[in-house]
């Protein structure tokens, strides 16, 4: 591992993913890696984004969760998923079980340092990476769900998710699900940065995208009951983006001895940009670091239920 950047320039180096079999996104054209290195690392968080942003978006916009974890000495990895940021691909129009395929070949590429690596993911990300973990455990030491989207289409009639698939292949782009920019936060001044951030797809869900996480999530339940990795999972009561109730039946349903559940009260869907995101940050610090021998120091939130 090379040392840091000096702590004023988040400018990430290239992540390397040429070697062995190319890490590539639809019809061949690359991804988009990054790394963010620790002057002294500890450990290796591999870091999944979600629906319509990229990775940049956690260095500065995402409340430093990038920086905050580099200075604590965790080296950073990501990729922007096909079809967003800087990666190639119709913008947003995504199969779920590519971007599962593209994690664990991420993934291989990291067997080759030799720090313990962890997982994080948000939302669509957070869904992408429990499917990866539930795949394959192997080299992973953990896992962090931020808001994940692990259960989709819950109170949709059974018509509708009938037809889903159908749409999916005749209109693959076809602008179908509204998420709303309103539901991210409760901050306003957050919610107009990711308004008016160019690199964010500002778009409705494409019915191929929405399709293949109504599958994907649907398909992984009847894996959780092998699921053994360290787990934490955070999510708000009050997100109206992803369904909180999954992060509640995941943890309930997951055999892992070592499992934490975070619920933050009438937090919204990004809560590292929401009103409680020290504490968040806090919370990701102090578990990764009770896990790596390493302690980190954290507000306790009386918002917060850890069963």
């Amino acid at each position: 591992m090379s040392n840091a950047r000096p702590h004023n320039s988040w400018e990430p180096s290239a992540w390397d993913l040429s070697a062995g079999t190319p890490l590539t996104g639809k019809g061949g054209a690359p991804l988009q890696g990054y790394v963010w290195h620790a002057q002294h690392p500890r450990a290796a968080v591999l870091l999944a984004h979600g629906f319509g942003e990229y990775a940049g978006r956690y260095v500065e916009r995402y409340h430093r969760l990038i920086p905050t974890l580099v200075e604590a000495g965790y080296s950073v990895y990501a990729t922007d998923l096909r079809g967003h940021g800087q990666s190639q691909g119709r913008r947003a129009v995504v199969d779920t079980r590519e971007l599962v395929e593209d994690h664990l070949r991420a993934r291989e590429r990291l067997r080759g340092q030799p720090l313990p690596v962890y997982a994080f993911g948000h939302s669509l990300g957070g869904l992408v990476t429990a499917a990866s973990a539930a795949r394959d455990p192997r080299g992973l030491s953990g896992v962090i769900l931020s808001s994940p989207a692990l259960l989709i289409g819950e109170d949709e009639p059974a018509w509708l998710k009938a037809l889903a698939p159908v749409l999916a292949r005749v209109a693959p782009a076809a602008q179908v699900t509204e998420l709303g920019s309103g539901g991210l936060s409760r901050l306003a001044e957050e919610v107009e940065a990711y308004r008016a951030d160019p690199n964010v797809y500002q778009g409705k869900v494409p019915a191929l995208t929405a399709a293949s996480m109504l599958r994907l999530s649907g398909e992984l339940w009847g894996q959780y009951a092998r699921w053994t990795l360290p787990t934490l999972v955070i999510h708000g009561t009050a997100d109206r983006l992803t369904d909180v109730n999954g992060s509640r039946r995941f943890v309930e349903a997951i055999p892992a001895p070592d499992k934490t559940l975070r619920l933050v009260e009438g937090g919204y869907h990004e809560l590292l940009n929401d009103e409680p995101r020290d504490e968040v940050r806090g919370w990701i610090l102090e578990w990764l670091g009770q896990r790596t021998g390493q302690a980190q120091q954290a507000t306790d939130s009386p918002s917060a239920d850890q069963p």
